[in-house]
């Protein structure tokens, strides 16, 4: 049976009166021997679709939280080949996308990129650094695969760009709830809620909301919600501290949006 598209995973969420889940991990985090474990708790705890991030030296979307987690990746020898390897034999329920920046995929190859992360289960690549401007080699490696490249919008994206991205874009949306780095947050900015008003109303996509997510309560505020959420720091953090992939995941599972 053919899996479901990243669009449909999320659609299936919001007909099931919910908003999807995104969890973001790190590969490799915390260490590599555990991190197949851990996506298969982040699968088996509720997760529409996982993000994987794959590990660079320079990552200049991310806050100190996934730049710890990149360095100490790297530092145990954790790379794209490692990464396609891990995820190539997990059967998933939930779908799964490279977030990761361009040039490691430039270096791996754009065409090899694209048939090693197909035939690894990954639907969806997310490349932060990566402007709409120059990604047509990527995406025309991408197409034949059936692999989406995501759009990021944020509150600087204004709305002739956001229908640019709307003319090519694919999966999703990743609106940025603000200006800067990942990180946890305590309160969303109220750019946060415009930019996924802005997003909704350009884009045909499901629209989904990151960047300082750490708890449903931020989500439960806003006046319009996404689609999904996406959430990096804090449940690298938790990791790191000792916590469990589902007890993370509880909260939101069983908080009805």
């Amino acid at each position: 049976m053919h899996p479901m598209s990243l669009q449909q995973r999320i659609e299936k969420a919001g007909n099931e009166g919910r908003i999807a889940l995104i969890p973001f991990i790190t590969a490799g985090f915390p260490e590599p021997e555990s991190f197949v474990r851990i996506v298969r708790e982040l699968d088996a705890s509720g997760a529409d679709i996982i993000e994987i991030g794959v590990p660079f030296s320079d990552p200049v979307a991310d806050g100190p939280v996934v730049e710890e987690a990149s360095r100490r990746a790297l530092a145990a020898g954790v790379d794209l080949d490692w990464t396609l390897r891990q995820l190539a034999d997990l059967q998933l329920e939930a779908g799964l996308v490279l977030m990761g920046y361009y040039n490691p995929f430039l270096q791996y190859g754009l065409e090899r990129l694209a048939q090693d992360a197909a035939g690894a289960g990954v639907q969806g690549c997310i490349v932060p650094d990566l402007p709409l401007d120059e990604d047509g080699p990527l995406r025309t490696a991408l197409v034949p695969h059936k692999l989406d490249l995501i759009a990021l919008v944020g509150p600087n994206t204004d709305d002739e760009r956001m229908r640019a991205y709307a003319a090519v874009a694919s999966g999703y949306v990743y609106a940025v709830s603000v200006m800067g780095t990942t990180g946890v947050r305590r309160e969303l900015p109220m750019e946060a809620a415009q930019t996924v008003r802005r997003a909704r109303a350009v884009f045909s996509l499901p629209v989904a909301l990151g960047f300082g997510i750490h708890r449903p309560e931020q989500i439960l505020a806003m006046s319009t919600p996404p689609h999904a959420v996406v959430f990096g720091s804090a449940l690298l953090r938790h990791l790191a501290a000792g916590g469990t992939a589902g007890e993370f995941m509880e909260p939101w599972t069983k908080r009805a949006f």
